[in-house]
């Protein structure tokens, strides 16, 4: 019998169907296995996920598949969007075995879930040099029958491993970190295509936000050159999607261009903090179109007319074609424009380096010119040829609009919802735009009725919140009292910060750990980004600035200790520690604004105006006036908005 038709995660009612005796996540799965003695088989991935729908339909579809698992195994669907605490640590597991991470993730446990052998997608038979699904599974049977002693050994070896001691020994943060992060950072730059690394290329969106942080206050061109790079290429490739704005997960290849489809919340929301930051701080008019149109993909697929944004946006319609909704036909794109209109956007998008591998006759569109030399291979002037394109662009995204769209999962996370509503508090300040302040108001209360049961923060209805989802929702509190300075949100954020100390902070040696509980009997505890900013590197952000807001001293001496306990950590992490480096960069130069005027003054509203980084505001009184505190030292109250620029020039850092 197959149990999941009645979960409310989208990916397990996926599997509903299916011949196979699925069980969701619980202990009645793991007590049936010690119950008839049985492995079992763990199948955990995402509804969003391309390869988990292609193992799916070849393989969870298959009689003989299905006939195997239920008569030898125990089945457990797990959907990592749901319960990312417990497919992070099978991650580890099948990283410590030595295989490559990722979704579908295919792991084998002893009933008393210690994890012995692992992969990722199997096909049904030996494919791409793959084993087969089918014979995997015969000698898991095999191994079990003949094994089990080493089997049990082995699991609880590899859990052991996992489990993280003590970070060890750290000293007081200098500010000579800074300088050793923004060196471990631009160690991975891609000089050649922007971002970091190779390929398959995620954005570390934690380490753009660091060094546009750092960009600000140097001024140094090694850096902007870098950093306009990066967010150029990004947008110019068919990892931005053209017509519908918004980004898809990850490239595949180095330049950019040929994606992995699914669209994310959390993904968008610290690329729309990145991309209206770089509009901010760089001055690129074209990083403020991209950061509107990430807004506008949101506000058209992934928001709930209730408030509330949703998890994320299917890769593929079908899994035979992957990307099918997204990728373009020359006899699709022709067909759509005039005979001038396909001239010059198939010169502009429609390149042989868009091919997708499955299909060489679908091209992902991606800009290989900017408008002024299009218009200059084309023989137009640039007006005429901005016209045409953004008429082209029109018709094909309408066209688009035509085809039946991906699955959108309607799950209401609150870490993703704390970072995309925190993300258009920022572009409310920097773009303007009072339509999306009014939206993320509207959906932080609905995230605080919904996800919030007898003063608990859940993940999702029904689901135990971890430690991301209360960081990101003390992130969007916070953001919301520094726009409309309504003290309840500020209170509730000081509440729910005193209640993620007592369930998470690490009371040996500092900083939080993911989970309020040992989670397959342990907890975890990191810096890392893995690819978003790191919960633990946000924390420190927020501690310090309640310790202002509050005037509570005892959140500034815990931000001090995880900044000491992840120093070490962090620098040998380089890029993938690099939100880290904005907690002692804030330490060292965060400006701290006590305003005495309302909320809707024009003193207050240049002020929230600001783009200075690690900027922290609290309202207090009515005078008129702005008083600013930067390294311990408060300076002559500020009268005038254009005192405030005045001050900033001549106090940058």
């Amino acid at each position: 019998m197959n149990r999941l038709a009645q979960e409310k995660s989208a990916y397990l009612q996926h599997a509903a169907h299916q011949k196979i005796d699925w069980h969701p996540w619980s202990e009645e799965a793991f007590e049936k296995a010690r119950h008839e003695d049985k492995p079992i088989f763990l199948s955990s991935g995402a509804i969003w996920c391309h390869w988990c729908h292609v193992m799916a339909k070849e393989s969870f579809e298959n009689d003989e598949v299905a006939a195997i698992l239920n008569k030898h195994f125990v089945a457990v669907k797990l959907d990592r969007d749901e319960k990312p605490d417990i497919d992070r640590r099978y991650q580890q597991a099948l990283g410590a075995m030595g295989f490559g991470g990722g979704w579908p993730l295919s792991m084998f446990l002893t009933p008393d879930k210690k994890p012995f052998y692992g992969g990722t997608y199997f096909p049904p038979d030996h494919r791409y040099g793959r084993p087969g699904f089918k014979d995997v599974l015969m000698a898991i049977i095999r191994l079990y029958a003949t094994k089990r002693e080493e089997i049990e050994d082995q699991g609880q070896k590899l859990l052991d491993m996992l489990k993280p001691g003590p970070l060890g020994a750290h000293g007081r943060v200098e500010e000579s970190l800074i300088e050793k992060g923004i060196a471990g950072v631009m160690k991975s730059i891609d000089t050649l295509y922007g971002g970091f690394g190779q390929a398959p290329k995620f954005p570390m969106s934690g380490g753009v936000e660091f060094l546009l942080n750092r960009y600000f206050f140097t001024k140094d061109e090694v850096l902007g050159k870098a950093l306009k790079k990066t967010l150029t290429s990004m947008a110019r490739g068919g990892y931005h999607d053209q017509l519908g704005g918004g980004f898809h997960r990850y490239s595949t290849d180095q330049a950019w261009i040929v994606p992995h489809f699914e669209k994310m919340a959390d993904d968008n929301g610290w690329l729309l903090r990145n991309y209206a930051d770089g509009y901010a701080i760089l001055g690129d008019p074209y990083f403020r179109e991209v950061a509107e149109g990430i807004i506008r993909f949101v506000l058209r697929e992934l928001s709930d007319p209730d408030g509330g944004f949703y998890a994320s946006q299917d890769a593929d319609v079908t899994p035979d074609d992957e990307g099918g909704y997204f990728t373009w036909t020359d006899k699709e794109f022709r067909s759509v424009l005039t005979d001038e209109e396909y001239k010059i956007l198939s010169a502009y998008l429609f390149h042989d380096r868009g091919m997708m591998p499955h299909d060489p006759s679908k091209r992902v569109l991606y800009v290989s010119l900017t408008l002024e030399e299009l218009a200059a291979k084309v023989g137009m002037d640039l007006p005429a040829v901005e016209a045409v394109v953004g008429r082209g662009k029109e018709k094909l995204f309408k066209a688009r609009e035509e085809r039946t769209k991906p699955f959108v999962d309607k799950a209401l996370y609150t870490s993703s919802n704390g970072i995309l509503i925190s993300a258009f508090f920022k572009a409310f300040r920097i773009l303007g735009h009072d339509d999306i302040r009014r939206f993320a108001l509207k959906s932080l209360t609905r995230i605080l009725t919904t996800n919030m049961v007898k003063d608990n923060v859940l993940h999702s209805e029904g689901v135990k919140g971890l430690l991301d989802d209360h960081i990101h929702l003390i992130d969007a509190l916070i953001g919301a009292y520094e726009i409309t300075g309504d003290t309840n949100y500020l209170h509730q954020a000081d509440h729910l910060m005193e209640r993620s100390v007592e369930k998470f902070w690490d009371q040996t040696e500092g900083g939080f750990f993911d989970t309020d509980e040992e989670v397959l009997g342990m907890r975890l505890k990191t810096a890392e980004d893995s690819p978003h900013p790191s919960a633990n590197s946000l924390a420190i952000l927020l501690l310090l600035k309640l310790s202002f807001m509050r005037q509570n001293d005892v959140y500034r001496v815990l931000a001090e200790k995880a900044l000491d306990l992840f120093s070490s950590l962090g620098e040998a992490l380089g890029l993938h520690g690099a939100y880290y480096f904005c907690a002692p960069d804030m330490y060292f130069h965060g400006l701290e604004l006590t305003v005495h005027s309302s909320p809707d003054s024009e003193l207050a509203k240049r002020v929230l105006s600001i783009p200075r980084p690690y900027t922290t505001i609290a309202y207090r009184g009515n005078e008129g006036h702005i008083t600013p505190c930067y390294r311990n030292v408060c300076y002559e109250p500020l009268r005038r908005p254009e005192d405030i620029e005045r001050f900033l020039v001549e106090n940058p850092a």
